[in-house]
């Protein structure tokens, strides 16, 4: 299952947060729980919670609708080079 779902982020969101530098990665799936860590420019970005909700969150629950939540892990506090500043 996690690589189905990292399939669909490679193919639906990946490459609109590539052109700021970023990248979703899944960490995890266990109990109908996705993990994920956002890295490069979206690791500390100041829009990575409207990423998660209006993009992975989107694309992954219309894809898997049997998936009850997807979770951020990413230390955002440590992104070196964030795409927005917040």
């Amino acid at each position: 299952m996690r690589q189905k779902i990292q399939k669909l982020l490679d193919d639906q969101v990946n490459p609109s947060v590539a052109s700021h530098g970023g990248k979703i990665n899944v960490i995890d799936y266990a109990n109908k729980i996705v993990y994920i860590t956002m890295t490069g420019g979206c690791q500390g970005c100041s829009s990575s919670k409207a990423t998660l909700k209006g993009g992975v969150e989107q694309a992954v629950f219309n894809a898997f609708p049997k998936i009850k939540e997807v979770i951020d892990v990413t230390d955002h506090e440590a992104g070196l080079t964030p795409y927005y500043l917040g």
